[in-house]
């Protein structure tokens, strides 16, 4: 294992499996992973539990005053869940209602302020696997590996759908397929750092790769790094 530490930036559209690469690649490296989604989550979470208007810009950063974000592993699960003031919310964040709000809150100017310093914060020593929508663009635009994760519509659809399905029996393909036109929109539209690919990303279309497959590729990508 190389003691070389880097950022490995993982940027893309909702459901194309950015997550899940960037745990896996994280895993391979022994570098710590950090969901930068699941902290817009948290953040959409809060505004709503409050009824906090996201177009009132003083009550928005009153909240943020309010907001303790971190991650901690779980030992059941492998993996690191979102806490929000000291409270597990994994499962809450997941929840469809977040899902239809995460892209508006996402777009609000102070919230991304908000978030990148703690991401600054997290990233300071190197050594991350980071996803998210604007890592590679606006976060680290500094970091020694981007990629930009992409796949078909369809697809994304269908992944989406067996996940969300597997909880929530009520759920359908077309209501995930208006959500995600929804965030794609919101997500490459607003103002603050919209999701775009940075120039020098490295583009993975996993529309008809296994999970192996994207992994292995992108592990090839950072051990030419590492080298």
């Amino acid at each position: 294992m190389s003691t070389k530490q880097i950022i490995i930036a993982v940027d893309g559209y909702s459901s194309c499996g950015k997550s899940t690469l960037a745990k896996a690649l994280a895993a391979q490296l022994a570098y710590v992973f950090i969901d930068t989604g699941a902290m817009y989550r948290a953040i959409a979470l809060y505004l709503l539990r409050h009824q906090i208007d996201f177009n009132d810009t003083a009550s928005v950063l009153n909240a943020l005053t309010q907001i303790k974000l971190y991650f901690k592993y779980n030992s059941t699960t492998q993996k690191s869940d979102m806490y929000l003031n000291d409270e597990n919310v994994e499962a809450e964040i997941r929840e469809m209602r977040v899902s239809q709000k995460v892209s508006e809150v996402a777009a609000i100017s102070d919230v991304r302020n908000f978030a990148v310093a703690q991401q600054h914060v997290m990233g300071k020593d190197k050594g991350i696997v980071m996803d998210g929508r604007d890592i590679g663009t606006v976060v680290f635009p500094e970091a020694e590996l981007k990629i930009f994760v992409t796949a078909d519509p369809a697809i994304r659809v269908q992944r989406r759908f067996l996940e969300l399905s597997a909880t929530n029996a009520s759920i359908t393909k077309e209501e995930i397929s208006e959500n995600l036109e929804h965030r794609d929109l919101m997500d490459t539209t607003r103002e603050h750092s919209p999701l775009r690919q940075a120039s020098d990303a490295k583009v993975l279309d996993n529309s008809n790769m296994t999970r192996e497959e994207q992994l292995n590729l992108a592990l090839s990508w950072a051990n030419d790094l590492l080298r």
